[in-house]
């Protein structure tokens, strides 16, 4: 089967099960190899020069190793029965993709402030962010909500179908052991600074292209859901470069300027004062509804992007 048709259902099968708790997950497994990894290298190596040298082992091993894993994998399917490698493509491609549950996270924390259960809506959020949430309000809980739906419509959605549309699964797969590598040890703190910085570079690489990809799909996504689009394409060339991040900042400002709300702010980290860059302009105060309508753009941006990466992936392969 073409790999179009994969992409397709793979974002089908997300969209309708998303990850079922009860099966074991890929990112669960490639975790537990970075953590192995990690070990061994700290058990070696302990000088910041050896540790920013090893750190190349991550997307050397990790990455690579993902990639070769699934091919392997897809090549005994294939031996068994045809259909067999079709069916566990689509499905290793559906792992690599998160729409439902993104859109879950986040309409749990909205029904929860609609239903006027504040501390519910922390526990939701803290489930999903990093920050310190015990003393959040509404206007505070429903940021951090459109803020992480926004961030994670690139390496949730768009990279893994963008991905997947040049390489089938072991590509989706490669990248997503890359995104894991970042989230487990790509910061710049003491601890990570040496060991996690090929890790974030890597990372930041490889969402360039699909970032700014989002960034037309969010566009579309604006006008069509009557949006200011025009609003959101200005605020993103004027912000998004302000974010840490070198893709982050474009999606977030992209739903900023629709909703016509500012993202960014004071945020704490384990009681510790953290400030970012503001994105956008407080046109009016960021509300419940908010959460909403994020979780909608997202949606239909990733409707746009399945379309669009399965008819790159037809081209490619016929």
């Amino acid at each position: 089967m073409n790999i179009a048709y994969s992409i397709a259902a793979a974002y089908l099968v997300d969209r309708i099960i998303g990850d079922p708790r009860r099966i074991p997950h890929p990112v669960v497994i490639i975790g537990w190899f970075i953590t192995r990894l990690e070990r061994m290298i700290r058990l070696f190596v302990k000088k910041p020069g050896g540790l920013r040298a090893a750190g190349l082992l991550f997307p050397l091993l990790i990455v690579g190793g993902s990639y070769m894993v699934v091919a392997g994998l897809l090549y005994g399917a294939g031996l068994l029965h045809p259909w067999l490698a079709v069916g566990l493509e689509i499905w290793l491609i559906a792992t690599t993709i998160a729409t439902k549950g993104l859109a879950d996270a986040g309409l749990e924390i909205g029904r929860h402030l609609l239903a006027g259960d504040v501390a519910k809506a922390r526990r939701s959020l803290s489930m999903v962010v990093g920050r310190d949430t015990e003393h959040l309000e509404e206007a505070e809980i429903s940021r951090g909500a459109v803020e992480t739906v926004a961030e994670n419509i690139v390496d949730a959605i768009v990279s893994p179908l963008f991905f997947a549309a040049i390489g089938g699964a072991p590509l989706a797969m490669a990248y997503r052991a890359a995104n894991t590598l970042d989230s487990m040890v790509g910061y710049k703190n003491e601890k990570y600074l040496h060991l996690g910085w090929a890790s974030a570079r890597f990372d930041d690489v490889l969402n360039y292209i699909p970032a700014r990809l989002t960034a037309l799909f969010l566009l579309a996504a604006s006008r069509l859901q009557g949006l200011d689009w025009r609003r959101s394409y200005r605020i993103m060339r004027r912000d998004a470069r302000l974010h840490p991040s070198p893709n982050s900042g474009i999606p977030e400002a992209a739903v900023a300027g629709a909703l016509g709300v500012q993202l960014g702010g004071l945020n704490y980290y384990q009681g510790v004062a953290s400030h970012r860059a503001k994105l956008g302009d407080p046109l009016r105060p960021l509300r419940t509804e908010d959460i909403l309508a994020t979780v909608r753009l997202m949606r239909l941006a990733s409707w746009m992007c399945a379309a669009v990466c399965a008819a790159i992936a037809f081209l490619l392969y016929g």
